[in-house]
């Protein structure tokens, strides 16, 4: 039974890698998947889903108005499909949310969904919300503060180090801007301003 998913977690938790590794899973046993990544996010190519570890595959790419259904039918018509796999999933729009959903109950297609839950400030992503209500199943990926326990926040660091509390939902970044934490040291990085 097809079913949409949404694994979620902070940034370097291997995402990518674990979306890559399904779609290689499924390939291994003669199955197709369709990777889509977004636009915005280029840091790997035009088209590419990279892991820090080291592994990637071509993707086709989303922006904001997209449609999902349409391009993953599309898809399906030239030739049989087995599975979509999306990263980058906060990128999504509610809308796109509500196409993958009709690529599930429709086309009876799985769909995994890979993505943050939330930004810098502790506020959800718009696709991430959507998928929060949306998803038939939710898996969180896990990593962890440098305290050793889970990290759930992440902090966009200036280039002196310092956790920004100010700025645009959206800066595309790896390492060099985000920083995963637990949430203690989430409010401890960027001064507690949630204590009122």
């Amino acid at each position: 039974m097809a079913k949409l998913y949404f694994h979620y977690s902070t940034m370097n938790a291997g995402k990518s890698t674990l979306l890559l590794q399904a779609s290689y899973n499924y390939r291994e046993r003669g199955m197709s998947t369709y990777l889509l990544t977004a636009a915005i996010d280029g840091r790997a190519g035009t088209g590419k889903i990279a892991s820090r570890i080291g592994i990637e595959a071509s993707a086709d790419t989303f922006a904001t108005d997209s449609d999902l259904f349409t391009m993953i039918h599309k898809r399906l018509k030239r030739s049989p499909l087995d599975c979509v796999f999306i990263d980058e999933a906060q990128f999504l729009t509610k809308d796109q949310v509500w196409q993958l959903s009709r690529v599930v109950d429709d086309l009876k297609l799985p769909v995994m969904c890979y993505g943050l839950r939330v930004d810098f400030r502790g506020e959800l992503f718009p696709g991430s919300a959507a998928l929060l209500a949306l998803a038939d199943e939710m898996r969180e990926a896990r990593t962890i503060c440098f305290c050793g326990k889970k990290a759930t926040m992440v902090i966009r660091q200036d280039e002196n180090g310092n956790a920004l509390t100010k700025g645009d939902q959206v800066q595309i970044g790896g390492n060099e801007t985000y920083v995963p934490f637990c949430r203690k040291h989430w409010r401890e990085a960027v001064g507690d301003q949630y204590n009122r």
